[in-house]
């Protein structure tokens, strides 16, 4: 009965992160125009303030509401800057 041979933990570990590595897609962030990224939470915060009836006093929260929103969007790609 001899015993097989099977490589080592780390050179499997390691080989299996260069075939994961060469197959991965790679997505780099593509940077947007702060104007453009500007506009885009301006407009988002406009809708947030008509959805309550343009009451006074939530400006701030509408503002970082929608800047979070755009942000999220943007990283997930549902937006380009050519928009």
């Amino acid at each position: 009965m001899g015993v097989e041979s099977s490589p080592s933990p780390r050179s499997t570990t390691r080989a299996a992160r260069s075939k994961r590595a060469a197959s991965a897609p790679t997505t780099a962030a593509t940077p947007i125009d702060q104007d453009l990224r500007r506009a885009l939470i301006a407009k988002a915060a406009f809708y947030r303030a008509e959805r309550r009836g343009f009451a006074g006093g939530c400006e701030t929260d509408d503002w970082l509401a929608a800047e979070v929103e755009v942000d999220t969007t943007l990283t997930l790609g549902a937006v380009t800057s050519s928009s």
